[in-house]
């Protein structure tokens, strides 16, 4: 079973309860961070990197002697990445998306693909644990490609844990995608009632389950409580607003360092999450 950690914005707790769900859940599990662009599933995990492999992606390279400056690859290019001006193309492999549209068009074959390094995915074991994270080049703008690339990782003999970008743009779509159940983490105030709509609205489009877990719940999350009654959307769990969560998280402990209690909570929602899923899954 694959579960997507998600949010509408951003600190709302998602790697919080990523990082705790993989401890709680118990047998062998895959925690996978694709937030690539800020990977921070590290500071919880604590384990270092056995692996370090490079995600590639294929851009166009103009071979001069060929091109007869047309113009067609720069016409036939939807991202601008490719651009004619009477003379030999120029190529912005930043804002290329390895569609390979411009070879197609080119008349003259004057165009060939080569390799550019986007990012790079970790990997490492302890115990039952695996940790794969994915981490965006330095420079790089387009993280899809190397989210893809750690959810080509996934076990599908496992639990996997998939913890996505935040927001609602093409990064949270390709982590989600593919998931049976995404756990949207929101905070009880309006900005975060705000986002988790156009979260639940997504996922929707998407066409996955979900259900929500309000962190630093104090007891006011009646905003939240009365859309998710309003849109028959479970309320999976209930984080308390806690100091000691906060201190734990100063010295990068997780959420069970501070509320041990909440293992047993952890595991009975993914229990949960099983049923509500689109395939069932053991939970030991």
């Amino acid at each position: 079973m694959n579960i997507a950690v998600a949010s509408g914005k951003g600190g709302t707790g998602k790697t919080t309860l990523a990082t705790a769900l993989a401890e709680a859940a118990g047998g062998r599990v895959q925690l996978l961070d694709c937030d690539v662009e800020e990977p921070n599933c590290h500071i919880f995990v604590k384990l270092p990197a056995k692996t370090r492999d490079q995600v590639t992606v294929l851009v166009p390279e103009v071979v001069p002697e060929k091109c007869t400056a047309c113009g067609e690859c720069s016409r036939a290019c939807r991202f601008n990445a490719i651009v004619s001006l009477g003379a030999a193309p120029m190529v912005f492999s930043e804002l290329c998306h390895g569609c390979g549209g411009c070879l197609l068009a080119c008349p003259s074959h004057a165009l060939q693909e080569a390799q550019r390094v986007v990012g790079y995915i970790e990997t490492s074991h302890a115990g039952d644990l695996t940790f794969i994270q994915g981490r965006l080049d330095v420079g790089q703008v387009l993280s899809p490609p190397v989210i893809r690339a750690v959810r080509e990782r996934i076990d599908p003999g496992e639990l996997s844990i998939i913890d996505c970008p935040p927001g609602t743009a093409c990064p949270m779509v390709t982590a989600v995608r593919g998931s049976d159940y995404v756990i949207l983490v929101t905070e009880p105030t309006p900005f975060g009632l705000h986002d988790l709509r156009l979260a639940v609205e997504t996922v929707r489009e998407i066409g996955i389950p979900c259900g929500v877990v309000v962190n630093r719940s104090d007891g006011s999350d009646g905003l939240i409580s009365e859309y998710c009654s309003a849109e028959g959307i479970t309320i999976l769990l209930r984080v308390p607003n806690d100091r000691r969560v906060a201190e734990a998280y100063s010295r990068g402990d997780g959420l069970l360092t501070s509320l041990p209690g909440l293992r047993q909570e952890l595991k009975g929602l993914l229990v949960r999450i099983a049923r509500f899923s689109r395939r069932p899954a053991e939970v030991r």
